[in-house]
């Protein structure tokens, strides 16, 4: 979703602001498998996926697991690097043909300052954000594999189709194979 008629779904922006945001935000069109981030990166950048898809992800004993999915409409940011200045331990890949939107966490700030309307934008943002975790650990700590994926895909239901199955089994904490036996309905 286009970034200014994401705002406006959100907020009144004048056109004098819709001006500043498209000269903020760098605009960036990138092929299926380009590297937004490295883990342990330190970036400052916020990042909102204009179209197409990305993953988060970490690499853990030579193994990249898939944090979470990013779809159209969403932002995403480093955490750990643009709050805390440390590493963070998450990359970001482009699972399709994607238009990302990118501004320095520093200058986002000054917006949010100066424009009240993006403070409440800017909260439901890292809401989101904190929700996310919460979902990601309760279904790591409570759900079965089927339940997992049954609630992947009422999150995303278009993954499978946009998503390569190994990317689709790391975050789900399963083994293709194991992917394969659900979607069969053999479990």
């Amino acid at each position: 979703m286009d970034l200014i008629l994401y705002l406006k779904q959100h907020m009144i922006l004048s056109p004098e602001m819709e001006a500043q945001v498209q000269a903020a935000f760098k605009t960036e069109e990138l092929p299926k498998g380009s590297r937004l981030l490295s883990p342990d990166n330190f970036s400052q950048k916020v990042f909102y996926v204009e179209k197409g898809a990305t993953r988060t992800y970490y690499v853990k004993d030579g193994k990249d697991i898939t944090h979470s999915f990013i779809l159209e409409g969403s932002f995403f940011i480093s955490i750990e690097s643009a709050f805390f200045n440390s590493p963070s331990p998450y990359g970001a890949e482009v699972l399709e043909q994607s238009i990302i939107r990118t501004i320095p966490y520093q200058d986002l700030e000054k917006f949010i300052d100066d424009f009240q309307p993006l403070q409440k934008l800017s909260r439901l943002v890292m809401i989101n954000a904190v929700k996310t975790f919460s979902d990601k650990l309760y279904s790591i700590q409570f759900q079965s594999a089927q339940e997992r994926y049954n609630s992947m895909l009422e999150k995303f239901p278009d993954i499978m189709l946009r998503a390569p199955l190994g990317h689709i089994a790391s975050y789900l904490g399963i083994t293709q194979e194991t992917l394969s036996r659900i979607r069969a309905g053999k479990v």
